[in-house]
């Protein structure tokens, strides 16, 4: 292989031809965020341009490559052609395909690591370091452990040492080392030797500068590395450390990199110091005589109130949400609306135009056909489509592009919901200096279910991107951390005892224990459990109108005596709902005494329309329904009534009230803001109720007093039921005061000011965000 004359003067280096073989921790991976975004924006689309015109990328690394996997779903670096990783020991392309024949011949050479481990067992000073690797051993030894006894053992392996910062020494195929590794390649790639420039900072990287290449010692190196390269003519000591110093080593090589932006421009931003990014607006939006107006969201969401006070007190803020329309610009579109000049009068929508193509794609069948049935752990269901996962990532782009032109320096942006997963990942490297929140409204699962999504890595990777995490309860906490381990090596920064708020052993998603703070691939990820509450207050206020008193003297008169229970909740397969009806029925078969006695009344809100995956589930629910009625009707007693409709929320609290049971038994639920409603509701109208809860809901570790049940356990479902309707009259009122303070201590408003109360602070950092 022709290499570098050492006596011919640097000439300048096409960018287009440019070969990059940098090592990573500290020096690609290190410096200020704006170095590293312009790093980054070098190599930016070079995995999708044709060969030969566009900068080729190389990790040459002493980690194993499943260590240097989670780096290649962070936005912040840029993505590889070729990693060189294991000290040289392992070569693969950017879909991670062994570079023949150079994996094959390294392979030729490993005897093995058992061979290894057995040849070196009499030598105790060696501790054999735990990091994933491939055709090598690493360890642990002191400097005088390298004699000549150990040196020829491993000669007699065909093997050979390389010892590091007095104290990391592998064992490795004879001939390999990262310069060496890096010949192999640039022979079997192709390489113009005049093109590849190598960057590194300790003695692990002198092989590469001693390989012929061009090359830069970053800033802040191990010195003994300058010292052995300084008289180099085709090595570079840069003054700036990491990505600095490898932009300083390319312009002094003659890689044309253009003007830094200067320090005073003009940055891209808002001036909105808080951020809601949500899919939904605050607010409907109607079309009357082809103007968009605004009214009031007809379902309840307390949530929406609760985020909006945020702004009730002027903070300067935006609301980031979809628009439905004809077009992604259409004529006329006003990007950004008042929300309410009155209330808040520092708050703009900014409204990002979707189509309906875009909304059927990214919301109603790719996120509830892939994402909903992992999340709430029916792997089953699941459909994944490449084509919608790419659409998907394309209105989550939007959306981060649009928040970074909202906020303004230093702000926060809080992303909510899984919808919106991806955000962060566009997000971080646009506007570096923002802190980044996110909460799940919904469940996080288990690992192995997770991980089952093909696009597991991308999210992982976004999350990590955020500066503080969010779930309802600590079980989701705990399995988000479970999924990031499975994704890279994991530090706990921080943890708390879950009890006595939450339920440890009590419930089958209880835990002792939940992280605060993670540390990943330098970054530190703050997170929490923060359940939703309800708007007790105004379900105070709502239950003691009128219109609610009225109805509940109409329902009241309707049950004549009868215990009343109550089922409220979405069609979809995660409720329970069919489990719950067969409960119902069986309940009634072994206990007759209760025949007349009990009214099921069964409110199921259907579907949002064009989700054709409910549609079997509401015929079955439906031939339940009927089959049930027509078992145990009487001419004055219906046992079930079945509504398949949206109620008014008034007539829902009126439903409340009136009865003595609710049963709420999902086989998975993120939360259940139903059950808190309910409690509050009870409690309003002076009238103690019983809550049956399934164990799998999230509210279940939060709400001490209430019945717990395994939905999944048939005769379980029977039996519980049974005995709330013949509990004692002390039992439910104690179990309805303890239910009843908790709802009223943790509600909504507390909720979300508990969530941004958790941000952890930041040091303001003196980086412009990126034009």
């Amino acid at each position: 292989m022709t290499v570098i004359d050492s006596q011919r003067p640097s000439r300048p280096l096409d960018p287009a031809r440019l070969v990059l073989a940098t090592d990573l921790d500290g020096t690609l991976l290190a410096g200020t965020h704006e170095a590293r975004r312009r790093v980054r924006e070098l190599f930016a689309g070079a995995a999708g341009a044709p060969e030969g015109t566009r900068p080729t990328l190389v990790f040459v690394t002493g980690r194993g490559l499943e260590t240097v996997m989670p780096l290649l779903s962070d936005p912040g670096i840029p993505t590889p052609d070729y990693i060189i990783a294991d000290v040289g020991a392992t070569v693969v392309d950017r879909e991670l395909r062994p570079v023949e024949p150079i994996q094959h011949e390294l392979t030729a050479h490993w005897p093995g690591s058992q061979a290894v481990l057995r040849a070196l067992a009499g030598f105790p000073q060696l501790v054999r370091q735990s990091v994933p690797q491939e055709r090598r051993c690493s360890f642990l030894a002191p400097e005088d452990a390298i004699t000549p006894a150990l040196q020829a053992a491993v000669d007699a392996l065909g093997c050979e040492l390389l010892f590091s910062a007095g104290r990391y020494l592998d064992v490795l195929p004879r001939g390999v080392g990262k310069g060496a590794a890096l010949r192999r390649l640039a022979l079997a790639a192709g390489f113009d030797p005049a093109s590849v420039v190598v960057a590194g900072d300790t003695l692990n990287d002198l092989s590469m500068f001693e390989a012929g290449f061009r090359g830069v010692v970053v800033g802040g190196a191990e010195p003994a590395l300058a010292e052995r390269v300084r008289k180099n003519p085709r090595v570079h000591v840069a003054t700036q450390e990491g990505c600095g110093g490898i932009l300083e080593g390319l312009a002094r090589h003659g890689v044309p990199l253009g003007e830094a932006r200067p320090r005073d421009a003009a940055p891209v931003h808002g001036d909105a110091e808080l951020v809601m990014v949500y899919h939904r607006l605050p607010f409907d939006e109607i079309e009357v005589d082809g103007i968009t107006l605004q009214q009031r969201p007809k379902s309840p969401n307390g949530i929406m109130p609760t985020l909006l006070n945020f702004f009730a007190g002027g903070r300067k803020g935006s609301w980031v949400a979809w628009s439905h329309q004809a077009s992604r610009a259409p004529e006329g579109f006003a990007t950004h609306v008042a929300v309410d000049a009155g209330r808040y009068p520092q708050l703009q929508a900014a409204r990002i135009a979707l189509t309906g193509e875009d909304i059927d794609l990214f919301y109603k069948k790719f996120s509830k056909e892939a994402f909903w049935p992992i999340i709430f752990s029916f792997p089953d269901k699941a459909r994944f489509n490449q084509a919608h996962w790419e659409r998907f990532l394309e209105v989550n782009r939007l959306f981060a592009e649009q928040t970074a032109r909202e906020a303004a320096i230093n702000a926060t942006a809080w992303i909510h919901d899984y919808n919106l997963w991806m955000v962060p990942a566009f997000l971080r490297p646009l506007r570096p200096d923002l802190t980044i929140a996110f909460f799940h409204h919904t469940a996080f699962p288990s690992s192995d279910v997770f991980n089952i999504l093909p696009w597991r890595r991308d999210i992982i990777g976004s999350l990590l991107q955020c500066d503080y995490v969010g779930f309802h309860i600590p079980r989701y906490v705990e399995n988000f951390v479970d999924a990031v381990r499975s994704f890279a090596p994991v530090e706990v920064a921080g943890s708390v005892p879950c009890a006595p708020r939450f339920l440890t052993y009590g419930c089958a998603l209880g835990v002792d224990r939940m992280m605060t703070a993670i540390e990943v691939g330098g970054r530190r990820v703050a997170l929490g459990a923060h359940p939703v509450g309800t708007d007790v207050a105004s379900i105070r206020a709502l239950a003691q109108s009128e219109t609610v008193q009225r109805q509940l003297a109409e329902l009241d008169a309707y049950l004549d005596g009868r215990t009343g229970i109550v089922s409220i909740e979405r069609l979809d397969y995660v409720k329970g709902s069919l489990e719950k009806l067969e409960a119902f029925e069986r309940m009634l078969e072994r206990h007759p005494e209760l025949l007349g006695k009990v009214t099921l009344l069964n409110i199921v809100t259907p579907a949002a329309s064009g989700m054709e995956i409910y549609d079997s589930l509401r015929e079955e629910l439906d031939r339940a329904v009927g089959r049930i009625n027509g078992r145990f009707s009487t001419l004055d007693w219906v046992p079930v009534r079945y509504f398949y409709r949206s109620l008014p929320f008034e007539d829902v609290v009126a439903h409340y009230a009136a009865c003595g049971i609710a049963w709420i038994t999902p086989l998975r639920d993120g939360l259940n803001l139903v059950a808190k409603e309910y409690i509050a509701a009870r409690q309003a109208a002076g009238r103690p109720g019983v809550l049956l809860l399934s164990e799998f809901a999230g509210a279940a570790v939060e709400l001490h007093g209430a019945l717990l049940v395994n939905p999944y356990d048939a005769n379980a479902m029977s039996e519980t039921l049974y005995r709330a309707l013949t509990m004692g009259a002390d039992e439910v009122a104690y179990r309805a005061a303890r239910l009843g303070m908790i709802v009223e201590e943790h509600d909504v408003a507390r909720w979300g000011e508990g969530f941004l109360a958790a941000l952890a602070p930041r040091t303001v950092v003196d980086e412009r965000p990126a034009a």
